[in-house]
């Protein structure tokens, strides 16, 4: 009966990865070397070698603003939501007064979803009737002008984002252990010195944790972005781009596959890297 249990539950949690996840990831890339439109069979589509990949770097014109937009997002969210949260898990890992309320209005966001939070942002940004302009007296199109619109999501995106880092870093805080701590203070390190020459090392798995996670959810931003304007007027993200090709109007399930697949070969990258940390760290 035990061994029934055990491999009840080591299999049924595998199929469900291998079908959920795994599947449709060699799918995607097995696609992306196809002409296929989502139309007639399977059978009906032609193998075309590495065409899609051509053309989306050469070829298609939205490709390159995306990847500048997922770039940008990228450097805000390290430099902006995280930094900040790692700040405000610092001050709320000293016990000050009201911490456990400050912990609840900070980690709301968290808990909604971003297409959520963009329809919450939109009260505040919209035009005609927003928060922002009635303050301010303005008539600022915060998300239809391109030339603004990028920043206003990364606000928006980033007050959830905060939260999350905070409360990882919160967790990786109250498990550094305090001796750690005394014998900085025995030694006459100030506050600032002790966090970074001895709870800063010792936090290097959550910091690469932090990192990884800031990097896919930099690549995999689209929540937001498609309740506002559908990923366009200066707000194309890749997430976009693949869904437009795959589900929009002119279906191209090869070439949204093949974008796809950049997707999957970045954020690799920063998988892998995280997995060696991992590994070293047990070794």
């Amino acid at each position: 009966m035990d061994k029934l249990t055990v491999v009840l539950m080591v299999v049924v949690p595998a199929l469900i990865v291998t079908g959920l996840v795994w599947v449709p990831a060699i799918s995607t890339v097995v696609l992306s070397f196809t002409d296929w439109n989502g139309i007639g069979n399977i059978s009906d589509m032609n193998f075309i070698g590495g065409q899609n990949y051509v053309d989306v770097t050469s070829n298609y014109p939205p490709f390159g603003p995306a990847m500048e937009h997922n770039l940008i997002w990228l450097v805000v969210f390290f430099f902006g939501p995280t930094l900040l949260g790692i700040f405000l898990a610092v001050l709320l890992d000293r016990e000050i007064r009201g911490s456990r309320i400050y912990q609840s209005i900070f980690f709301l966001p968290v808990v909604l979803s971003l297409a959520l939070i963009g329809f919450v942002w939109q009260l505040i940004y919209s035009r005609d009737q927003g928060l922002l302009n009635a303050v301010f007296g303005g008539q600022t199109d915060w998300f239809g002008d391109p030339d603004i619109n990028l920043w206003a999501v990364l606000v928006a995106a980033g007050w959830r984002h905060t939260g999350y880092i905070m409360l990882l870093y919160l967790a990786g805080l109250k498990a550094v252990d305090p001796a750690l701590r005394e014998a900085a203070a025995v030694d006459g390190a100030t506050e600032v010195r002790t966090f970074f020459q001895v709870i800063w090392p010792v936090m290097r798995p959550v910091n690469i944790v932090v990192l990884v996670i800031t990097v896919i959810e930099s690549l995999r931003a689209f929540d937001i972005v498609w309740v506002i304007n559908k990923g366009r007027n200066g707000l194309e993200l890749i997430s976009t781009l693949v869904t437009q090709n795959v589900i929009g109007e002119a279906s191209r399930v090869g070439f949204g596959s093949a974008l796809a697949t950049i997707m999957i070969a970045i954020s690799t990258v920063f998988i892998v890297i995280y997995l060696i940390q991992v590994m070293r760290e047990q070794r």
